[in-house]
């Protein structure tokens, strides 16, 4: 990098910098920018499919989405949103397919029907939730049954060896998707790095952000050849996971505050 000067510095080769990316690319071809990544290949951490990244929270099945209400009323607005963010990001991966900047979107979306199941009093409230969110466009064709034989239907092992006097209910979702977020994000980083003035550099650590008048002065730790340098941009993205929080701090700026996270963990099964 011999000129150091960037108009968009992206920290983290993940879905959010990817997504940016293309959205800034696609707007100002003539921006120049760079991304910068700690480990040595994109999508390697939050953004890997096996690491809690592969669901397309739609609303279709969050059942946290739709709360009931004080009124005794099931709230179906955030699940309305989300599903039409969700239905957003279809369009531009189509977009990007069809310009032929991504391959072909059944390689990182497949079409996987949504099951919400619930067992006991819980029936009531999927019941509610269900006769709500079908007075809903993006909702009109759920299904929701209690018949255990519809039920072994969509998921043969939700009522497999269940005690038969449970009640039990779920509802589906046919248009339901599941995303591979971690090759659809390797595909969009190696997408940018072949487009004329965008540079991606693996292996590389922001180590210190400071202002520099009306720019950003960016301290970066090359890892791979022990090497430091600065780099000056107009603007900032910083989208690098846990390590985010760090970063927001050195910025100094007030919108930092508040903010904090938390350890999640999980196991996930594979089906072969």
């Amino acid at each position: 990098m011999a000129n150091h000067d960037r108009d968009v510095v992206l920290i983290g080769a993940g879905i959010m910098s990817a997504t940016l990316g293309a959205l800034l690319r696609k707007l100002d071809p003539d921006l120049h920018l760079v991304v910068f990544e700690r480990l040595d290949r994109a999508a390697a951490e939050s953004s890997d499919a096996w690491n809690n990244a592969g669901t397309g929270h739609s609303g279709y099945c969050e059942l946290n989405y739709t709360p009931r209400g004080q009124d005794g009323r099931v709230d179906c607005k955030k699940a309305q949103k989300i599903a039409a963010q969700f239905a957003q990001s279809l369009e531009l991966w189509q977009a990007l397919v069809a310009a032929g900047d991504l391959p072909d979107s059944p390689a990182f979306v497949r079409r996987v029907p949504h099951i919400s199941f619930v067992t006991g009093d819980d029936v009531d409230f999927l019941r509610d939730r269900a006769a709500a969110l079908r007075e809903t466009p993006r909702f009109r064709d759920m299904e929701y049954t209690e018949e255990r034989a519809a039920i072994a239907e969509w998921a043969p092992l939700l009522v497999d060896g269940r005690d038969p006097a449970e009640r039990v209910a779920a509802t589906r979702m046919r248009r339901g998707a599941d995303v591979n977020f971690g090759l659809l994000t390797r595909e969009l980083i190696d997408w940018l790095d072949r487009t004329p003035r965008t540079d991606v550099h693996l292996s590389t650590e922001v180590v210190d952000i400071a202002r520099d008048g009306d720019r950003w002065l960016i301290g970066v730790r090359d890892l791979a050849k022990d090497l430091e340098y600065e780099v000056r941009a107009r603007f900032l993205f910083i989208g690098a996971g846990g390590y985010s929080l760090d970063l927001l701090e050195a910025t100094g700026i007030p919108e930092a505050k508040g903010y904090g996270a938390f350890p999640v963990s999980g196991q996930f099964m594979r089906c072969t």
